[in-house]
């Protein structure tokens, strides 16, 4: 029981501190205006659309997310004692050194400032990490890595369905590939607690569930017809691209217009 609760505490602590990676950090002099008031005070014009403080925040977080972990897959393939962890650390470098390429050259074509080091909370996670050796070692890195995927995923999509942008839009298509690439690699570690994510979220909902009722025991539910289009109907598209519990992050090198990548 006290094994079970420190674990449930370090999760919990996890998502305190990744809380804020949902919402957008900016700031409006003025919030007292209308919605579409506020949107319009951070935004600034292009020739790929318009760019919102929200665009703006996905362009440094993105940047972020490669400055702190790329060197924590570097370290799972030094020290990891696991093949699993390693493969995990594979993963995050290809992943960020792909979305850093493109994220730079964006950000230049934007006129968007990058970060160069990773920020404060980041940096703790890596010296973490740092400070933990084995079977420690290799729970942190699962855990404080899928939190932090976990909580960046939904802000993406966010970004991605409003967005006017469209440099910005395909930056949030390449994004949620890559999270959720990496979100998968590391529950495929085995050492990702859901059970400790499951009540971490529990504990910060007010909301009644909802949704249909629970099965009853021993009671079979009715089946249900299949969803199909009609027999006339000729398709070529296929569900994905890839087998079934791999994300396909194949994509076409960026065009480097500006020299950014020298």
């Amino acid at each position: 029981m006290r094994r079970i609760n420190g674990t449930a505490v370090f999760i919990a602590t996890i998502f305190a501190t990744t809380g804020a990676l949902v919402f957008p950090v900016w700031s409006y002099a003025d919030r007292a205006g209308t919605g579409q008031a506020n949107v319009a005070a951070g935004t600034v014009n292009t020739e790929w659309g318009p760019l919102t403080a929200a665009d703006r925040d996905l362009i440094v977080r993105v940047r972020l997310a490669g400055l702190w972990e790329l060197p924590a897959g570097q370290q799972a393939i030094e020290r990891a004692p696991s093949q699993v962890i390693k493969e995990a650390g594979d993963h995050l470098i290809v992943g960020h050194t792909d979305l850093d390429k493109r994220v730079r050259i964006i950000a230049a074509q934007l006129g968007v400032a990058l970060p160069n080091v990773p920020n404060e909370q980041q940096q703790g996670w890596l010296r973490e990490m740092s400070a933990a050796t084995g079977a420690e070692y290799e729970y942190k890195f699962a855990n404080l890595l899928r939190a932090a995927h976990g909580k960046i995923f939904p802000a993406i999509g966010a970004v991605r369905n409003t967005t006017r942008n469209t440099l910005v839009r395909q930056l949030a298509s390449d994004a949620n590939q890559t999270v959720l690439d990496h979100i998968t690699i590391l529950e495929k570690t085995g050492r990702v607690d859901f059970d400790a994510i499951a009540n971490s979220i529990a504990n910060t909902s007010t909301a009644s569930p909802t949704g249909p009722a629970a099965p009853v025991p021993g009671q079979v539910a009715p089946s249900a017809p299949v969803a199909e289009a009609s027999p006339n109907i000729r398709t070529t598209s296929r569900p994905s691209p890839a087998a079934p519990g791999t994300v396909n992050t194949v994509r076409p090198d960026p065009v480097d217009s500006n020299g950014v990548l020298g």
